[in-house]
């Protein structure tokens, strides 16, 4: 008796397309120094980061952002490509010192000339221009009276964002003060891996309380100088904090982490006042006599939507003898950012991790946004940045292909999208960055963008990566399957 077997064909695998709400703002976003370069053009003056690029052993390679990709040459070639890529909007900062060179007096014409024409070609693409007045490129001559440690600089800022609004005004809608100032006041004063270098844990606190300052004085500059339609906010790397394991010593390292790298900002820019255990952690170094009456008023302004920044979770526990901040994911110093959390241990997440050795894990942002949701009911989300820097190359055949970026990108919006569904109210998605840059400590050795930038040549090559996100920008849904097959 013979037996035959059937070959049977599978049945065709189902796809889920997961739909994201109409008039959600898909976009891409960059910053200044990271792309401008031209450093020296047009009356732009040095900031705080052309110093320590320029410093020996603070950069590596010795990387600077003299040219960095040449976009003050070449933004019309980046316009076209955000055009090609369908994003619905362009997240970028201005340079501070090349509008305002010195921090202080009139502005520069032919800086605001070049972000005039940059913001017209822009709306001419139908892609809607999302200015950021500070990401990180404090004029060098500000640093040199004491920078954000010292009130003062609020008030320079509050002035500088009054003349931007007057020049731009007319053409932009959407106004986010400040990029991360936990990056600008902890590493830069603290720990010393971003400018301008400092390493004095008081000068730390000092420079977020009058970063926190500077926002709020910002937003009633831009008030008064805007339309009544004009929407303004502010970007936080709000990091999503978890203790190790349930003990009470984690729990409560967990806690002291996120009153340093969170709440000592949402508490004064969305509740109107400095936690009491961030107060009582740090009392040890100073009595925040800095923080007058009326300050914390001032800095608590109404705000249109929440800017947030996410790359990947914090793992903290108690410290058992090791030095714990060294592993905490934003550059290695022997100082730590952390004032007050000497007792802290920070580890590293399981799992896959990128160029940055930052683990992949989406979850961590599902989590933080529904904790945002929790604590802060009626505010508006924005994702204004999200991505990842992964080894990427040019084949022989002159492309990019970096599924791995594809699969963090589904990976992490996919988190959003459930979020979404949650009822978190996120309203967009810009992905970091537009293009390969200067990144920061790192020079140019890490890749972020979703274009390629050959940097002898500054020849730009999509990815395959900004195909894929094309898709997605243009579509509004974001399809199952692995990146790894395109």
């Amino acid at each position: 008796m013979s037996t035959v077997t059937r070959r049977v064909a599978p049945a065709p695998q189902s796809i889920t397309v997961r739909r994201f709400p109409r008039g959600f703002t898909w976009g891409t976003a960059t910053a200044a120094y990271q792309i401008e370069g031209a450093a020296a053009t047009d009356g732009r003056t040095p900031s705080i980061w052309d110093t320590y690029a320029h410093t020996p052993g603070r950069v590596r390679n010795g990387d600077t952002g003299d040219v960095a990709t040449d976009h003050y040459h070449r933004w019309r070639e980046d316009v076209e490509i955000m055009a090609d890529l369908g994003v619905s909007a362009y997240r970028f900062s201005l340079s501070w010192p090349r509008v305002q060179p010195t921090g202080r007096g009139p502005a520069v014409e032919k800086g605001l000339d070049f972000y005039r024409a940059l913001t017209d070609a822009l709306l001419e693409k139908g892609i809607e221009p999302v200015v950021t007045l500070y990401h990180w490129d404090l004029p060098q001559e500000l640093e040199d009276v004491g920078g954000w440690p010292e009130r003062a600089t609020s008030d320079r800022f509050a002035d500088y964002a009054a003349l931007a609004a007057h020049a731009l005004g007319d053409r932009v809608k959407t106004w986010i003060t400040l990029n991360e100032p936990w990056c600008s006041a902890f590493l830069g004063y603290g720990s010393g891996v971003h400018a301008p270098g400092r390493t004095d844990p008081v000068a730390a606190l000092r420079a977020a309380h009058h970063l926190n300052l500077a926002h709020g004085k910002a937003v009633q500059a831009l008030r008064a100088e805007l339309p009544t339609y004009a929407r303004a906010s502010v970007t936080l790397n709000i990091h999503h904090v978890r203790a190790l394991t349930e003990a009470a010593e984690d729990l409560n390292a967990a806690r002291r982490i996120d009153a340093l790298a969170n709440r000592v900002f949402t508490g004064p820019l969305l509740e109107g006042a400095y936690p009491q255990d961030l107060l009582q952690d740090t009392a040890n170094l100073t009595d925040w006599s800095f923080v007058r009456d009326g300050d914390t008023a001032t800095i608590h302004q109404p705000l249109d939507f929440l800017g947030v920044n996410y790359y990947t979770p914090t793992l903290v526990s108690a410290a058992t003898g090791e030095a714990g901040h060294a592993s905490d994911g934003h550059g290695a110093s022997e100082h730590s950012p952390w004032p007050g959390a000497d007792n802290v241990a920070f580890h590293r997440p399981p799992g896959n991790t990128t160029a940055m050795g930052w683990a992949v894990d989406p979850s961590g942002l599902y989590d933080l946004l529904t904790r945002l949701k929790a604590d802060f009911p009626t505010m508006p989300l924005v994702i204004t940045e999200n991505g990842a820097a992964f080894d990427d190359y040019v084949s022989p055949e002159g492309e990019v292909s970096d599924p791995e970026r594809i699969d963090y990108l589904r990976g992490h919006l996919s988190a959003v999208h459930r979020a979404i569904a949650d009822g978190v109210d996120v309203r967009g998605y810009f992905l970091w960055s537009l293009l390969d840059n200067f990144e920061w400590g790192y020079g140019y050795s890490k890749r972020f963008g979703a274009v390629y930038v050959d940097y002898p040549t500054g020849k730009r090559i999509p990815k395959a990566s900004a195909r894929w996100y094309a898709d997605v920008a243009r579509t509004g849904t974001l399809p199952e399957g692995s990146g790894r097959s395109r």
